[in-house]
């Protein structure tokens, strides 16, 4: 009977989930078990359901989690669903269907398909995001955040109260931008007194200054800001969610438009997100990702007055710069505002208004994202106005141009040109002054007429003139403080993380706000507020989310007055910020973890996953883990230890021809010609091969129902893993899967007759065959601890080729195959282990020893060359002496012919390699 792979993989898929064979052993049911926490990705479950790129880090997973069930670990692997967001509430609103419902369906199609490949998740710890006994948890997470604050004395997060106290017991003070710092008599520094103070004490504040240094101060707040507004979809999307002006989803028009929002205040981690990086085992590529992101640097907030200006307001009266190189203020020759600078409207004299104001209009409708885009060609208009330099008092005319933007440093920057590309491309194009003021190194050849953005010497800058970047840095910056027109200052690129979404589908904010609009925080025991039930998902038109339709559940009475509930709901990103600690105790509905629980499993050992995720996701994540651990709800600063990302699959290979209007051809009319793929028919055309990402639109993408039904779960998880390296980028081939069946097939026939008895002796395994089954357990085990699936797999196809020409294979050598296969081929594995007599699952059997004696050959083959040629091979003892070798050599009877009548001028014994003759 041949390998019936539908029936034996249906078969074994029921009997894992009957009898939960992959359920987590709790912490006091170990026994000392050492844990093994492998984590994926969880999918957000959309309505076409897997391709067959989704599974390849499901099934890296589900190999490593199989391995070390085998190796005496106490693993959980556990899967759920990422489920809120925005497709799904356009789905109902297309089709008038509750989100729920196609969500529910969505998922449904997701766990067949996952169970169908046999991975060994523990479902019966499986989450849902939408899940209001899981997003009751993701709303006291926000109240944590809420009612906390990072106290800067330590850099910790601690809850309100504490900052209330250290206010009251004068430790911390609020300085002049209602900032709270430490106390400077505490530091042994006089605190400045008279009329004009920097800090002022909580007593001195009045209860609405009060309160609002306090709402300034929490890691969750409320302000009015910018943001990317779509009408069509009904919400503010994310810098990263809009492309050329438009939303990512759907194409539609995006404005910028300021509107209330929640924000977190990400930035305040910003030292710590960036220098726990080091410790982490990631790719590093991944690790410079949210470097960059974070953007830290170090340089100066400098000030430039505004020549002539009449505002009252002395912050009206001066621009205020940050630069990481001081060091050029002297090759300052124009200034930048960004279009959205408060200052604009104050300093655009009224001839320039008009332009000035249609300029504004045009850099609203782009993405920062595009803006950010380099490119030669810059726009700008001239504001009318001039700043003063402070080291020169020259006259700085003030420009606004979109290369400036309000998410980074201060909106405005002073343009060195001749030492900032950007500067110098926007100089050139409006004609402004280029001024050289640092010289290159002197082993630095570089053209003079170009910009130079290194470090070196200044010149042409007066007091720090032939000093070298770093100290002309630092003397720049005393001497502008000593004028009170700089101070040091550390700035990053990260901005606070913007939290509001106006769309239904998404979690409620526990937040009601009082007839002034101050945000006060639900009660923990009202806690899940769920979603109200809604006919209509359209958006208003309006800033004004859905839920501002539910005037029953938006409005409600605060100590007898009026008030409304939040009517935003939190992004996509909430639910998956924290959910691999929900996997730990599913079901807790008193506590978001259990201590113990946690303590034991985290942190996560093995997190597989997208690159896509680098600053988004995981930045968030370990964001959120930090303020849970500074408040003692988690006991790991970091939530990730080793974290991996899988390569794209990319679908078929696809040719066309390469001719003037090029058309597409099947493989079957190719052939190769020097090295060139050429048309069999004409072979003058040359043929161009791609591959390209799964996408409808390309009509590429591959369902893994289709490949299954054809060839077989473990057929598909052995061709995912064989492709190439876990990391790398590889195109889908469905000639590939085709070997991996072979090779399964191969397997069953081997050990299975026709009428189903098992081709099984009570033999010893033959030496050789035993020798190398030693090395295959060794090296297959090394291979899965280092992630090398393609190298394993290849081992245990030498092995199974070494022993197909068996009449019967020794049990022994039978059991041990069944057992490396398991990780891989596990439908195939169990049953061949059944028919092997066993009554038990294998999946927590013991991974077969290897006999570190065995690991060595007892005799070697080497090849015997004459003159450079082989011309035999000889076999002789591993341990053999070099005299022994080369007499086996001289002797061999295929060697002797070449040998006769010539004199041997050289013999050579490469060790373990080969023999060498040279004759003449």
């Amino acid at each position: 009977m041949p390998y019936d792979f539908a029936n034996l993989e249906k078969k074994w898929q029921a009997y894992w989930l009957e009898h939960k064979t992959f359920a987590a052993l709790e912490p006091q049911q170990a026994g000392g078990m050492p844990k093994a926490y492998i984590l994926d990705m969880f999918p957000y479950p959309s309505g076409a359901g897997l391709h067959v790129g989704h599974p390849e880090g499901y099934t890296a997973t589900d190999i490593v989690s199989r391995y070390l069930r085998m190796r005496g670990r106490n693993v959980l692997h556990p899967m759920g669903w990422d489920a809120f967001g925005l497709p799904a509430e356009q789905y109902a609103v297309e089709k008038n269907v509750h989100p729920r419902i196609t969500t529910e369906q969505n998922i449904a199609t997701f766990r067949r398909q996952i169970q169908m490949l046999g991975l060994s998740y523990d479902w019966d710890r499986e989450i849902n995001t939408t899940d209001p006994s899981y997003y009751r948890w993701t709303q006291w997470i926000f109240l944590q955040l809420f009612g906390s604050y990072l106290n800067p004395a330590d850099n910790r997060a601690y809850p309100i109260a504490h900052l209330l106290s250290e206010l009251v017991n004068e430790n911390l003070v609020v300085g002049p931008d209602g900032s709270v710092c430490v106390n400077p008599t505490l530091e042994g520094m006089e605190r400045v007194t008279g009329e004009m103070r920097i800090e002022r004490l909580w007593r001195e504040l009045s209860p609405d200054e009060q309160r609002d240094v306090i709402n300034g101060q929490r890691l969750a707040y409320m302000d009015e800001i910018p943001v990317n507004w779509c009408p069509a979809l009904g919400t503010v999307l994310a810098n990263e969610e809009v492309i050329d002006g438009k939303s990512e989803r759907g194409e539609h028009p995006v404005e910028k438009r300021p509107l209330r929002q929640w924000l977190l205040r990400i930035t305040a981690y910003a030292d710590r997100l960036l220098a726990d990086l080091d410790a982490l085992d990631w790719p590093e590529s991944l690790k410079k990702m949210q470097r960059e992101w974070i953007g830290r640097s170090v340089g100066a907030d400098i000030d430039f007055e505004i020549a002539d200006c009449q505002a009252t307001d002395e912050n009206d009266r001066t621009i205020t710069v940050f630069t990481t190189r001081p060091d050029t203020l002297y090759g300052a020759t124009y200034m930048v505002l960004s279009p959205e600078h408060p200052l604009v409207k104050t300093l655009t004299t009224i001839d320039r208004q008009v332009e000035v104001e249609q300029y504004q209009a045009q850099a609203a409708a782009r993405s920062e994202r595009d803006r950010m885009v380099q490119t030669k060609e810059k726009t700008g208009v001239f504001t009318g106005a001039y700043a003063i330099n402070p080291v020169n008092q020259e006259l700085l005319p003030i420009y606004i141009a979109d290369y400036v933007m309000m998410g980074y440093g201060t909106g405005a920057i002073m343009a060195v040109p001749m030492h900032d590309e950007r500067d110098y491309e926007f100089a050139v194009q409006f004609n402004l002054p280029l001024r050289t003021v640092v010289a290159p190194p002197a082993d630095i050849m570089h053209p003079s007429d170009k910009p130079f953005i290194g470090d070196g010497v200044a010149i042409n800058s007066e007091i720090i003139n032939g000093l070298p970047t770093a100290q002309a840095k630092e003397k720049i910056i005393r001497h502008l403080e000593d004028l009170g027109a700089a101070s040091k200052k550390v700035n990053y690129k990260l901005r606070d993380w913007l939290f509001s979404r106006q769309r239904y589908w998404g979690e409620p904010f526990p937040i009601v706000l009082d007839d002034e609009g101050n945000a006060i925080a639900i009660g923990e025991a009202e806690l899940p507020l769920e979603l109200p039930a809604m006919d209509d998902f359209k958006p208003t038109g309006t800033p004004e989310p859905p839920l501002s339709k539910v005037k029953d559940w938006a409005n409600v009475r605060i100590a007898g007055k009026p008030a409304l509930r939040e009517t935003n709901t939190m992004p996509q990103w909430a639910g998956s910020c924290w959910y691999y600690l929900r996997y730990l105790d599913p079901h807790n509905d008193k506590k978001m973890v259990d201590p113990a629980k946690e303590r034991y499993w985290m942190p996560v050992d093995l997190y597989v996953g997208g690159a896509e995720h680098a600053v988004l996701h995981l930045l968030y994540a370990r964001f959120w883990h930090k303020v849970l651990f500074d408040l003692g709800h988690v006991s790991t600063s970091e939530p990730f230890g080793k974290l991996v990302n899988q390569g794209t699959i990319l679908g078929e290979t696809e040719y066309s021809t390469l001719e003037k209007s090029p058309r597409k051809v099947a493989e079957a009319d190719i052939e190769r010609v020097e090295g060139r793929l050429r048309l069999k028919a004409s072979p003058a055309v040359e043929v161009d091969a791609q591959s390209f990402k799964m996408s409808k639109s390309r009509g590429n993408v591959i369902n893994p129902d289709d490949v299954v039904r054809e060839f077989g779960a473990d057929s598909f998880r052995l061709y995912e893993m064989y492709m190439g390296p876990l990391e790398a980028v590889k195109p889908w081939n469905t000639r590939g899967i085709v070997g991996m069946f072979r090779f399964l097939s191969g397997v069953w026939r081997t050990l299975v007759n026709e009428d189903q008895t098992l081709r099984v002796s009570d033999e010893p395994i033959p030496g050789a065959l035993d020798r190398l089954m030693h090395r295959t357990i060794k090296k297959v085990g090394s291979d899965i601890e280092g992630l090398r699936f393609n190298t394993a797999i290849a081992e245990l196809i030498i092995l199974h080729n070494e022993m197909s020409s068996l009449t019967a294979t020794p049990r022994a050598l039978a059991q041990n195959l069944a057992l490396m296969l398991a990780p891989f081929a596990p439908h195939l594995a169990e049953e061949l282990w059944q028919r092997l007599g066993h009554d038990q699952s294998l999946a927590r059997h013991p991974w077969p020893a290897f006999d570190p004696d065995k690991l060595s050959e007892a005799t070697m083959e080497l090849p015997v060359q004459v003159n450079g040629k082989v011309r035999d091979r000889i076999v002789v003892p591993s341990d053999a002496s070099e005299e022994l070798i080369l007499s086996a050599a001289e002797t061999a009877q295929r060697v002797k012919p070449w040998l006769a009548g010539k004199t041997i001028r050289s013999r050579r014994y490469i060790t373990g390699r080969l023999v060498n003759l040279v004759v003449q």
